[in-house]
């Protein structure tokens, strides 16, 4: 506010009464609290204000989150810049590490600040850091060093995995048979599909065509050459199946970055480069605490810290120890320069170049051939289990149906009568009848009137017959006796039920 009655001013000795005026209404009225709002004086490139007259730029965002910063931390000044010192790992963890770097002032306002030790008092809290951390010399590359160090082991667990997955596909690749074989019978049957064409007997394909077998497809569109392949290797090559188990690095490799590994591996060896002209060139401690020479060697040693008090000092990390870092940078170099070897050599004998296919296109296209494969396996298996079904389905509907028919068929050969009242074959028929027990189950049908009256003569010729065999075990006597009886009434009542059906 004050800023804006600033005249406009043509020389800069006229400027600085202004200036001189604005720095005496602030507080404290001194440059250490300028310093501390952060503010910047802006100037014309000819050392005069710009038009409009001078003004002051806050930069309190800055300012506000070094301070939030700095009370989250809840250590001493003091003890934050012994920590740094001693390269305390038990404090410094890696994310403090890294806002430290973020929120450090730059070297020329740790330059200022360390001249304002006198006023330490009126300085605000981000200004007395400063003042306190000024200091420690070296600063930035320090905590760029120790941030190494403490990143180093996570540097090398996230490339060793990637360099050996890598490795291990192309071997396996190489040496898995079934694989082959596989290669043989695609071979195969493309040359056979091609017969008389331009493209006929072929000695080889490029590998990217193993992701294309399913787009060949048959002319119900149902299946693809894939499936057909992968049904012909069940039926015929049982152990080329066996391929996916012996590929089981393919997947971890067709995730792996190769211009990714190599920047990676670049930076750690300038990384390791830096450390150690820092620690050859690191002028000598003038402060009995500081131990960065004596930790920062190359040799990374993390050892157990006492405690310290302060902020996250109950959090204490179990020592960590690993070799050389220059010898784990050697041994990770020469496992990447094996890993590139193998891919050459895999190029030469799938005829690629290596450098127009990237490790991980080639390993993407066999990881999803691999899937494709093992999911035409998956829909075979149900499709013949779908199949299965219905043929089942079709022979108990067939069964079903012939057993209807045959007995529909047998029900009306049981009394089989023309409109005349033909009776041929009805004896022959009730014997079957009466042995089968169809003559006591219930007629239906819309043939009930006629079905009844074969029901009539069918009873009636069964009391004929059973009682012609009740006569047969009388004796003669008595048979003779019952004949005159029997002739007029019983030939009188077989006639009359005969006549009543017909």
């Amino acid at each position: 506010m004050w800023a804006a009655s600033w005249p406009f001013c043509t020389s800069p000795v006229a400027a600085a009464a202004p200036l001189a005026l604005g720095l005496s209404l602030l507080p404290g009225g001194s440059p250490a609290a300028l310093l501390g709002l952060g503010c910047v004086l802006l100037l014309s490139p000819a050392g005069q204000p710009e038009s409009g007259g001078c003004c002051l730029r806050p930069q309190l965002c800055r300012q506000q989150r070094r301070t939030i910063f700095l009370g989250s931390f809840r250590m001493p000044y003091e003890e934050i810049k012994n920590v740094i010192l001693e390269v305390n790992e038990v404090v410094l963890t890696e994310s403090l590490v890294q806002n430290l770097i973020k929120q450090m002032p730059e070297p020329e306002q740790l330059k200022m600040l360390s001249e304002l030790r006198d006023e330490y008092n009126e300085l605000a809290e981000s200004e007395q850091f400063g003042v306190v951390i000024s200091s420690v010399s070296c600063l930035r590359p320090r905590l760029n060093a120790i941030l190494f160090k403490l990143q180093f082991n996570e540097q090398v667990e996230n490339i060793k995995p990637e360099i050996v997955s890598v490795t291990a596909a192309c071997e396996e690749v190489r040496k898995s048979k079934s694989f082959s074989s596989l290669l043989e019978i695609i071979l195969l049957v493309g040359n056979f599909m091609n017969a008389g064409s331009r493209n006929a007997g072929a000695f080889g394909f490029n590998i990217s065509f193993l992701c294309k077998l399913r787009d060949t497809k048959s002319t119900d569109q149902k299946l693809t050459l894939l499936h057909f392949l992968t049904e012909l290797c069940e039926q015929q090559y049982p152990d080329v199946m066996k391929f996916s188990d012996e590929l089981i690095h393919v997947e971890k490799a067709s995730r792996v970055s190769a211009e990714n590994l190599q920047k990676n591996l670049d930076q750690m060896k300038k990384q390791i480069s830096d450390l150690q002209h820092d620690v050859e060139k690191f002028p000598t401690a003038t402060d009995e605490k500081d131990k960065f020479v004596e930790k920062m060697t190359i040799s990374f040693t993390p050892k157990k810290e006492g405690p310290v008090h302060g902020h996250m000092l109950g959090q204490k990390r179990s020592p960590v120890h690993c070799k050389d870092a220059q010898e784990q940078y050697e041994k990770l170099r020469m496992m990447h320069s094996n890993m590139e070897n193998l891919f050459k050599e895999m190029g030469q004998y799938f005829l690629f170049d290596p450098k127009k296919i990237s490790i991980e296109e080639f390993f993407m296209d066999l990881h999803n051939f691999r899937n494709m494969f093992l999911q035409s396996a998956k829909e075979n298996q149900k499709r013949r289990e779908t199949e299965e079904k219905m043929r089942r389905a079709k022979l108990a509907k067939e069964k079903a149906e012939k057993e209807r028919l045959e007995k529909q068929q047998k029900r009306e050969q049981l009394i089989d009568m023309n409109a005349e009242g033909d009776e041929t074959g009805v004896m022959d028929s009730l014997m079957e009848a009466l042995q089968s027990g169809a003559a006591f189950r219930r007629k239906r049908g819309p043939r009930q009137a006629k079905r009844k009256a074969g029901c009539a003569v069918t009873s009636l010729l069964a009391s004929e017959l059973m009682k012609d065999d009740a006569l047969s075990a009388v004796p003669s006597k008595a048979l003779r006796s019952s004949d005159a009886s029997m002739d007029g009434g019983a030939h009188d009542d077989s006639m009359e039920m005969i006549s009543r059906s017909s």
